[in-house]
């Protein structure tokens, strides 16, 4: 009898003594769960003018689906590799925001002009982290619009850009002109009695 009571005892310790072993292993099988990366795909950036004044017209989505980042500020990055700026642009809601900023350095007034950097080959790049990089460039024609620095003829493009039109009409028009009077030339030659 005393030897059952023993055994019994035996069991219970080692029942106590072996749960919160078993309870352990188990904990040791769990793999917590890595949040998804946001990302920005779908977000864009277009420069234009709107009443000759030149603006940067954006739409950033955000994608981020464990909601990592929340009510983020988002900002617009711009550099020629040697000079830069940043534009605030606001902040997302439900992982979006959209809107307009002025180019940098101009104003709807007219009255301060954009710097010459800005007009030639830059990058731009959204942030909010994480990045997009985003193509944008000064609106063309930018002879059509304010903020374009005096120094810089308006009636060419700005470097870097690509210059619309081509001088090829012109010397075509020329060359058959040419050929035209070249014709009607020979022809009055020919015409023209023999002495």
């Amino acid at each position: 009898m005393l030897r059952n009571a023993i055994f019994a005892l035996g069991i219970a310790a080692a029942a106590v003594f072996v749960a919160p072993t078993t309870a352990l292993a188990a904990d040791d099988l769990y793999t917590p769960r890595t949040p998804t990366e946001p990302s920005l795909s779908g977000s864009s950036v277009m420069s234009q003018c709107i009443g000759s004044v030149p603006y940067i017209n954006y739409t950033v989505n955000a994608v981020d689906p464990d909601d990592v980042l929340g009510d983020a500020p988002v900002s617009l990055f711009i550099t020629d590799g040697t000079n830069s700026v940043t534009l605030a642009l606001g902040t997302l809601v439900n992982d979006h925001l959209s809107g307009s900023v002025l180019w940098p350095g101009a104003s709807a007034n007219g009255s301060t002009t954009a710097p010459a950097w800005t007009l030639g080959s830059i990058s731009a790049e959204l942030r909010v982290n994480p990045t997009l990089a985003v193509a944008l460039a000064y609106p063309q024609p930018a002879a059509s619009c304010m903020g374009v620095p005096a120094a810089l003829p308006l009636t060419e493009a700005p470097t870097g850009l690509a210059a619309t039109g081509s001088s090829v009409p012109l010397i075509a028009l020329g060359v058959g002109a040419a050929a035209v009077l070249g014709g009607g030339a020979l022809m009055l030659k020919r015409r023209q009695p023999k002495h």
